[in-house]
């Protein structure tokens, strides 16, 4: 400690001396000072004003600049001595130094400025006004083919400042994707897949842009389906795979690139981890196999990329996520539940599949969930239930299955996301069913139920939806005893009088899959 002290002192009088030839051995104490016990020896730097003369270091003729650069980097991975270092002045040299040939200096200048901006509005703030990111897209762009291992550092280093400069910053992140960055690092990880630090770097850079919806239209005129899945069939580490899981998921939100994911074989990836991972007791496997599953029935909210999977109710995708139904595992229960939802989006589809027995497959799982059963099975089982029965020739077919039997085992759920499936289904089958209409209209347990959920104000699905299928139930039915009978007037004379006078028969639009339910130091 004596040594960097002298060596603090030494720095001060090369400020009024520049012909101190010192400077050398001064910066190199302050680095090794830093590499022992940073924390401490950046509190020493700032305590002796030190910073303050390191503007004046920074200069592009100096063969110490890239040391001086260096000493900022390494300062800059405490967070309290970010602000001191924007107060200092150091950003606009630092810009500066960006036009540099000199590699080791752009290294250091990029590691510097990509600290003093993490998790640093104002180093972030700062770095904007000076142009700073502009000049680093500009060295990525002109550095993207090359591949010596100095070009891929400093590739490196520059996707670690520009994704410290716009991480969780709306405002940066779209100034980054007005400049075309994202095609860049879309070039980048497809020369560059077999550099891990500067794909990992990618990787992330693509997780904090990817969350905007103005940057999904880039993405999809790029090939990043085909490379992130390519990067992924590389994968055999947990880690790295969720890493690449956290970039698809955001894009998937997207119908064209959905597409793109399916024609690039992700869906064939996803199975495999589902059969690799379906009986794992890891937290790894675990969290994997949701993962996965989530993704599958996302990529198939997409009409384009549901129906190329559907393949006519023969494609082998379709098939493999049929399977998940009676699993033993409620995660794929619950996604072969959303899958089916999911596929169930166009009467072709329906029909085929009410043909085919999936009806009892669900009716089969919601068996097994009606006694304190998990509720998001319970959810999306009714879900796809109600899809299926939207097709006028599947109404019949389905309460002949006893669709309707069982569908009323949980009204005394009292979970309004199941009570407004319930309900739906209920509608959806009774239409044009004057028979199935007749015999809801008189159970007495529905009624009090619908009577009940009629005043559920808390649940405006809910009451909404009760109000329909009370007023479905007295317009399909011929039996003059629905709505206006002792059934229903026993229950709560006044309440249904009123209810009956707001009825509407408006539809509800067709409800699909829930979503999925860093910064570095340089």
């Amino acid at each position: 400690m004596d040594n960097f002290c002298e060596a603090l002192r030494k720095l001060k009088l090369t400020e009024a001396d520049s012909t101190v030839d010192s400077l050398e051995g001064c910066l190199d104490c302050l680095l090794k000072a830093l590499a022992h016990n940073n924390v401490e020896a950046s509190e020493k730097i700032h305590e002796s004003g030190t910073l303050k003369m390191f503007p004046g270091l920074l200069s592009p003729q100096s063969s110490s600049t890239p040391k001086v650069a260096n000493v900022i980097a390494e300062v800059a991975k405490n967070e309290f001595m970010r602000s001191p270092c924007v107060e200092a002045g150091l950003i606009p040299p630092l810009v500066q130094l960006l036009h540099c040939k000199d590699q080791e200096v752009l290294l250091q200048t990029g590691r510097a400025l990509g600290n003093i901006c993490y998790d640093s509005q104002e180093g972030r703030s700062a770095v904007d006004e000076a142009g700073g990111a502009q000049i680093v897209a500009g060295h990525i762009r002109s550095l993207s083919h090359s591949t010596d291992p100095a070009s891929e550092k400093l590739l490196t280093v520059f996707c670690g400042m520009l994704m410290n400069y716009s991480n969780d910053n709306d405002t940066l992140q779209a100034q980054l994707i007005n400049m075309g960055v994202i095609p860049t690092l879309v070039k980048l990880l497809g020369i560059h897949s077999q550099n891990a630090s500067l794909t990992e770097m990618c990787l992330i850079a693509f997780g904090n842009l990817a969350e905007l919806e103005s940057s999904k239209e880039q993405f999809a005129s790029t090939n990043i389906a085909e490379e992130l899945v390519k990067l992924f069939k590389k994968q055999a580490e947990h880690e790295k795979k969720e890493m690449i899981f956290e970039v698809l998921a955001p894009l998937a939100e997207n119908d064209v690139i959905k597409l793109q994911l399916v024609e690039a074989g992700l869906v064939e990836c996803l199975l495999d981890i589902v059969a690799q991972t379906v009986d794992g007791e890891k937290e790894e496997d675990i969290a994997e196999l949701k993962t996965a599953s989530d993704l599958m029935v996302l990529l198939l909210l997409g009409d384009e990329s549901m129906q190329k999977l559907f393949e006519e109710g023969k494609g082998s995708v379709f098939q493999r996520v049929l399977s998940w139904v009676p699993s033993h595992n409620h995660q794929l229960q619950l996604a072969g539940a959303l899958a089916i939802a999911n596929f169930a989006r166009n009467d072709g589809n329906c029909i085929h599949m009410v043909d085919t027995g999936i009806v009892q497959k669900l009716l089969d799982l919601l068996e097994r969930h009606a006694e304190d059963g998990n509720v998001t099975v319970q959810h999306a089982a009714l879900s796809a239930l109600r899809n299926l029965a939207i097709p006028v020739v599947n109404k019949s077919k389905m309460l002949s299955a006893g669709v309707s039997d069982v569908v009323l085992k949980f009204l005394k759920s009292e979970m309004p996301p199941v009570q407004f499936k319930l309900l739906g289904t209920l509608r959806m089958l009774i239409d044009t069913q004057a028979e199935a209409a007749d015999q809801l209209g008189n159970n007495v347990k529905l009624v009090e139920r619908l009577v009940e959920w009629c005043e559920a104000k808390d649940h405006a699905g809910v009451m909404g939806e009760s109000n329909r299928l009370l007023s479905a139930l007295i317009r399909h039915s011929k039996s003059k005893d629905v709505g206006l009978g002792t059934s229903l007037n026993s229950v709560n004379p006044s309440a249904s009088e009123r209810q009956l006078r707001t009825f509407s028969s408006e539809s509800v639009e067709n409800l699909h899959l829930i979503g999925f339910v860093v910064t570095c130091g340089l």
